[in-house]
């Protein structure tokens, strides 16, 4: 359905220079990408005539650098619009500063993407600075290492305080996992290696994710998307590292 031209993703901390020069590099492969598309699509015989082309915003943490490729690549009038190169070394201010300006500088009415990132409060200061899609391999890696996202918070369940629990993973969860097994035996699968444990937490983690997601487009589409965020922070983390809520108190 969508391809993403090819970039290069560098890294956060990476010197001025080298950004510019990846960041060029990047527009060029783009460029050359949609050309190419187009020429496939003239041939009568074209696999996929419909498929939708992402460009992808580079920058590192150089704001001057992201809004001129911002500026580029919005020139292009592309399908829909990536922000890459987030979530890679830099830390959780810079990123989330970042979040602030990339989003308004690419087209809205084309959707915007961001890339690889992230924790389901990454995603809702992503969503609150404009950005409609997201990946992450987050869900699931971290279920497979016993970390597990609950409507109270994160829970270690390698931690020796869940050996003897026998509440639920999270009492406000519906899924497979949470309706069938306590918190003590989650803790004894991770503990005994038995792949079980990741599946079940793979279960609970993903459909945790999806009520995230349907509770900011219910937010969303009931003009109600600040009180959503501050009843999710409230139960799970301090507001104060919400970058938006913050702007929003001063």
């Amino acid at each position: 359905t969508i391809a993403i031209a090819f970039d290069e993703c560098a890294p956060a901390l990476a010197e001025l220079d080298y950004v510019e020069r990846s960041v060029a590099r990047t527009t060029r492969w783009l460029a050359r990408c949609k050309a190419e598309m187009k020429r496939l699509n003239s041939l009568p015989d074209t696999i996929n005539p419909n498929q939708l082309l992402f460009g992808i915003n580079q920058g590192a943490v150089y704001e001057d650098i992201r809004i001129e490729h911002a500026k580029q690549i919005a020139g292009m009038e592309l399908d829909g619009y990536a922000i890459g190169g987030l979530a890679v070394g830099e830390s959780k201010e810079v990123m989330y500063e970042a979040f602030s300006f990339i989003p308004d500088l690419l087209p809205e009415d084309k959707p915007r993407y961001l890339m690889g990132v992230g924790r389901p409060e990454d995603i809702i200061e992503g969503v609150l600075n404009g950005v409609d899609m997201f990946d992450c391999v987050m869900p699931t890696r971290n279920a497979r290492n016993g970390h597990l996202f609950t409507s109270g918070g994160v829970i270690k369940i390698r931690n020796a305080k869940y050996a003897h629990d026998t509440a639920p993973l999270d009492p406000e969860c519906d899924c497979y996992t949470c309706r069938n097994f306590s918190r003590a035996y989650l803790h004894h699968l991770d503990k005994c290696g038995e792949m079980l444990g990741a599946h079940l937490n793979t279960i609970h983690n993903l459909t945790y994710y999806q009520k995230v997601m349907q509770g900011l487009r219910k937010a969303l589409e009931e003009d109600t998307l600040l009180e959503f965020v501050e009843d999710f922070y409230a139960k799970t983390k301090p507001a104060s590292e919400s970058l938006y809520l913050k702007r929003c108190g001063e």
